[in-house]
């Protein structure tokens, strides 16, 4: 572990729900993350894409002239919309992008090692590069731990309080040589984590990232998490969802306080092709004083819509279609990373 980390600098990874300065997004060009499908998605990202930029600055990483070409079309000329010369291999921008901290000198970031989810879609060494070209471009303190972590596997209150399974962080496929203490101490050093809470089942029908937090719990404030529920007892996701829900319940925050817990129900399941998408609501996304909320044509999307509003009444809740995009097995808190404002 280098020294010194971000921790030792007072640097912190402050909670989404605070200031952005920015959106970061990677372009959709690969064709084979949504097999069959491909054709709506630029469509679909764009209008994502124009939500998120009513309120506040997005970036969108579009290397290469075509991609170039291809965002700027879609997205046509926003005064909020940048485009970015970095290139990319997918569009998961939450995995491979960089986590940006506060504090210490000003905004800095932390660059993960990257293996698109334990080497399953390679190649992925454009994506592996994107945080240290954004440093460089941008100009900001990068800090280099040496180890893979995606986005998607960690969720935090931003007061040292971080969420995330173990069935990701300690999968062999990720760090073969590190157990829950020596993760701990990484999350600890580089995130200002000093609370690890570990689910232990990491289940969603769909999910291909071996349990990402991110479709299973979130916070909305400092004690409040809302998390992915079934009701439907013949569901491959009853059982799973409801462990989580009562391992939750059972936990505290960095003061040692209870947590609030809330159930978010998930949509009747949706399939293309014949394969369970792992479509959920808690893969929503806080940007500046909005909720972007994933859609998918069901009953349950008013649903969801009005138990966020009531968790974060100053925040306008947005719902927005994202049928077609979780077709890629992920919605808009995996396409997306926030920088927040320094």
């Amino acid at each position: 572990m280098s020294e010194p980390t971000p921790r030792s600098l007072g640097y912190r990874w402050p909670a989404e729900w605070e200031p952005h300065a920015a959106t970061w997004v990677s372009w959709p060009h690969n064709p084979n993350t949504w097999p069959g499908n491909f054709g709506v998605v630029p469509a679909r990202f764009a209008e994502f894409v124009r939500a998120i930029a009513e309120f506040e600055p997005v970036r969108i990483l579009a290397g290469s002239e075509c991609v170039m070409a291809d965002a700027q079309k879609h997205v046509g000329d926003h005064p909020n919309v940048e485009l970015v010369d970095i290139e990319t291999n997918d569009a998961w921008c939450r995995d491979h992008g960089p986590m940006f901290l506060v504090g210490g000198s000003g905004t800095a970031l932390v660059d993960w090692e990257y293996n698109a989810w334990g080497g399953k879609y390679p190649p992925f060494d454009k994506d592996n590069a994107v945080p240290q070209k954004i440093a460089s471009l941008y100009d900001r303190r990068r800090f280099v731990p040496g180890i893979i972590l995606e986005g998607g596997s960690v969720e935090g209150n931003g007061l040292g309080t971080i969420l995330t399974t173990a069935s990701c962080l300690l999968n062999p496929n990720r760090n073969s040589s590190l157990d829950r203490s020596g993760t701990e101490r990484y999350l600890r050093e580089f995130l200002g984590a000093t609370n690890v809470l570990w689910l232990v089942r990491g289940e969603l029908a769909g999910d291909d990232t071996d349990g990402h937090i991110d479709q299973l719990a979130r916070f909305v404030n400092p004690t409040t998490i809302v998390a992915a529920w079934e009701d439907d007892p013949a569901d491959v996701n009853y059982e799973p969802l409801r462990a989580n829900f009562d391992q939750l319940r059972q936990m505290a925050d960095q003061n040692g306080e209870r947590l609030n817990i809330v159930k978010l129900p998930l949509p009747k399941p949706k399939f293309y092709d014949g394969h369970r998408l792992p479509a959920c609501y808690c893969n929503f996304y806080l940007a500046n004083d909005c909720v972007i909320v994933p859609q998918f044509d069901d009953q349950a999307d008013a649903v969801a819509i009005e138990i966020l509003q009531s968790l974060c009444p100053d925040r306008k809740v947005v719902g927005v279609p994202s049928l077609d995009l979780v077709w890629g097995l992920g919605s808009f808190h995996c396409l997306t990373q926030q920088e927040p404002a320094g």
